[in-house]
Parts: structure tokens; sequence; C-alpha cells
């Protein structure tokens, strides 16, 4: 299998083969695949340094040896066609990856990061094999044979680097960090919106419920409840902060979640009126109330390392007294 056939794409807009290239297009199109893995590198390691300096050390190191083939390649260049570079980069030639900007996506994944890291290491190598195949000058062919031997002895090399830098301790740290954020930027938000959608709206919809023992003026007073507090927590959250200087992330993804989850919490309870049977209805609507109260505890316990038990008491009494203010109303 060639190298074009292997890492084809659909919808590349290339021009070039890569077998059309002569020898100065290939050093000069190798020379800039070392720039941009390099740079590539060092674009991780400074989106990682806060949280992840264990793993941006990592990157630092491989952005070095990257750069130190570059130098390498400058060097055989000059010697065989001066300093002038004609510009030919991975998107002028079929047959590429594209490099997706991982630095730019929240929340980080270090596992995607490294993933990728992998990808590139074994394009560059089968970059490099293919190429030397494919010059003739023994100069030439015989670095870049000499950088497809680096490039796979750099895997292991980016392994020796994990090794000294990501310690099993650092492993842990960066878990639990990775953890905190999925926490801040996504289970808070979540949680927020369901308790709020689970318990706010127990009071409309069981005072419609007992006022009127009609289920679908019920269901139509349940819905509005949810619906509105849904958007009114949406936006709630999405102005609260940027999140900036706390961690939380994008304010609109927040306030995505904390809109939908409060609009779900809302609905389940709701849900069972469009059931004609106001006692059926009433009935399920009581059994998924004490089903979205032990979720909620759950979520609490699992993620905010609360006791259960006192998850449980602390959402119960709440929502028991949400639930008997809607019933004593609905009942007067």
């Amino acid at each position: 299998m060639n190298l074009s056939s292997l890492f084809s794409m659909p919808g590349n807009t290339a021009t070039l083969d890569f077998s059309s290239l002569n020898e100065q297009q290939l050093l000069a199109l190798a020379i800039s695949l070392e720039e941009d893995d390099a740079r590539i590198y060092s674009q991780y390691a400074q989106a990682l340094n806060a949280d992840y300096p264990d793993t941006a050390a990592l990157f630092r190191g491989m952005a070095a040896e990257e750069n130190a083939h570059r130098h390498r390649l400058l060097d055989l260049y000059r010697k065989r066609f001066g300093d002038r570079i004609p510009l030919i980069r991975r998107q002028d030639v079929r047959g590429f990856i594209e490099r997706k900007p991982l630095w730019l996506v929240q929340p980080i994944d270090l596992d995607k990061f490294r993933a990728q890291a992998e990808l590139m290491e074994a394009e560059s190598r089968m970059f490099y094999a293919k190429a030397a195949r494919h010059a003739t000058d023994t100069g030439i062919r015989q670095l870049l044979g000499d950088l497809a031997a680096a490039e796979a002895a750099h895997e292991q090399k980016a392994e020796a680097l994990g090794n000294q830098f990501i310690t099993p301790q650092a492993i842990r740290s960066e878990r639990e960090t990775q953890r905190r954020a999925f926490v801040l930027r996504f289970v808070q938000p979540g949680l927020a919106g369901l308790m709020d959608g689970s318990v706010s709206t127990l009071a409309p919809l069981f005072a419609a419920a007992f006022a009127t023992h009609d289920t679908w003026a019920t269901f139509l007073v349940g819905l509005a409840a949810a619906l509105g507090a849904g958007i009114s927590m949406a936006f709630a959250e999405a102005m609260s902060d940027d999140g900036s200087l706390t961690g939380r992330g994008s304010p609109w993804l927040r306030g995505g979640i904390t809109g939908l989850m409060t609009a779900l919490g809302g609905l389940g309870h709701t849900l069972p009126y469009l059931i004609p049977n106001f006692h059926l209805a009433t009935t399920l609507a009581f059994l998924v109330v004490g089903v979205e109260l032990i979720v909620i505890a759950w979520v609490r316990k699992r993620f905010m390392d609360a006791s259960f038990g006192l998850a449980v008491l602390q959402v119960v009494v709440g929502g028991l007294l949400v639930f008997a203010t809607g019933i004593l109303i609905g009942s007067a």
C-alpha cells in the first residue's frame, strides 16, 4: 500500500501527486512538514501547560526533536540547492491527513492529543520511507532513510519522554484535573438544571392538577412551566460568567446544558398527564418524581463526593416541601 492510497482523504483539493515531485521539492516538503509538526507540538504544549504540565513537557520534547530533523534537512538542502526554498506544503500534495486544531477545542481531551501525535509520527515515518525510495541522489536518499528510521525511533523516544515526564503520579493528577473540568463544564450546569426543572415545576404542576382534576390542562401548565424554566435557566447560566476565570468553559454550552436539563426535569413528571385518567396519571407522576429525586441524589454522590444518604435527604426534603406546596394550593 503506498502513501497516497493510505492517506487519501475525500474532498482533498491538493494539486500535486507525490510521484511527480523532484528531489528539491521532496526536501522542501519535508522541511515544511517538520516545521508544521514542531509548531503543532508547541501549540499542544502551550494549550496543556496550565492544567497538564507533565504532558506539556512531553510535547515540548517532541517539538525539539522535530526541530532537530528540520535543521538536518535545511543543511542538506543548502548544500544541494542553495538558500531559496520553494513553497510546498502538505495541503499541496495529495494524500496527507488534515491536522485538526485540537488545541482550540474545549474541553481538552488528553487521549485525543496523544492519539493524533501517534498518527503524526506514523505519517512522517511513511513519508520519509516513500521519499527515500523515490530519491536518486545518494546523499538525499541517505538522509531521508535516516529520518524514516528516526521517526520510527521517535515513537520510542516519545514513549521514553512519556516515562520521564508522565509518571503515575502525574497521570493521576492530570486525570483528576480532567475530571474537575468535566464536572465544572458539564455536570454542574446539568445538575443545576435537572434540580431546578424537577423541583421548581412541582408546585405549579400539582397545584393545577389538584385544582382542576383535568389532565390536559395540567399537562399544558406543566409544559409551560418546564419550557419557561428551561429558557430562563439557559440564559441565566450563559450570562453568569464567561468561563475565563472560573475554568467553566463556554457560557453558551453551559447555558444550553442547563436549559435542556431544566426542561427535561420538568417534562418528566408532566408527560404522565397525557393519560386521560387523572388518578393513573397522578400516580405515574408521583413515581417519576421519586425517580428524578433519586437520580439527582446519585449524581451528587457520584460527582460531588456527597454522601448518598445526605444527598437523598437534602433533595427529598426540598422536593417534598415544593410538592406539598403545590398540593395545598391546588386543594384550597
